[in-house]
């Protein structure tokens, strides 16, 4: 654990911040008087998902799915 002042925290604190999410944790003082501390996060775990999809089984496309539209549907008339 590493101790710095204030000032010291403000002009290096990108510097800090790597240190600190590589695990080192840092305590940052005010006066000698510890005030924080600089600590890595934890990463954000994603909710799993189940395998297949939501709606496996429930969605479907028809077999002409990807056929021309019919004339009366695309404005072409004769």
């Amino acid at each position: 654990m590493t101790t710095v002042n204030m000032h010291q925290a403000k002009s290096q604190l990108s510097k800090l911040v790597k240190r600190a999410s590589k695990g080192e944790e840092i305590v940052i003082a005010c006066n000698g008087t510890p005030a924080a501390r600089l600590v890595a996060l934890e990463p954000k775990r994603r909710k799993a998902r189940p395998l297949g999809g939501e709606y496996a089984g429930k969605i479907w496309m028809s077999d002409d799915f990807n056929d021309p539209m019919p004339d009366e549907f695309t404005g072409i008339a004769d």
